[in-house]
């Protein structure tokens, strides 16, 4: 450990450490998945929830049909309806663990510019 984090936590008072260990605490993957259904883009964030709730099923039917369809055409078209719905539900997880990883970085810079205030009031 170096100085300068000694001094950091000597600047710190008790409200301000019991706010940066909220901070640490019930990180999971589902209460991020809240913050971002809850951040700023949450009304789009619902949107394309549902939107990858449909999908899912939409995949799943997609599929079936693929496994029962009765010929060589049919199969084909219904692979590839189905590789399509897939490549979409990535896409969405994609955007929405960007959104989750972007959050946590803006949720740590936060925390930073916390502790750099409170070091230079100490100066101060």
């Amino acid at each position: 450990m170096t100085t300068i984090d000694d001094r950091i936590r000597g600047a710190l008072d008790e409200d301000d450490k019991a706010f940066l260990a909220s901070l640490d605490e019930g990180r999971g993957m589902f209460s991020q998945i809240g913050d971002v259904l809850a951040g700023p883009l949450g009304g789009w964030s619902k949107l394309i929830f549902a939107v990858a709730l449909v999908l899912g099923f939409v995949l799943v039917y997609a599929g079936y049909r693929f496994f029962t369809a009765p010929g060589i055409e049919q199969a084909t078209w219904w692979g590839i309806v189905t590789l399509g719905i897939l490549m979409m539900q990535g896409f969405i997880k994609e955007w929405f663990y960007a959104r989750m990883n972007m959050l946590s970085v803006l949720r740590e810079v936060k925390r930073l510019q916390l502790q750099v205030a409170m070091l230079g009031g100490e100066k101060a």
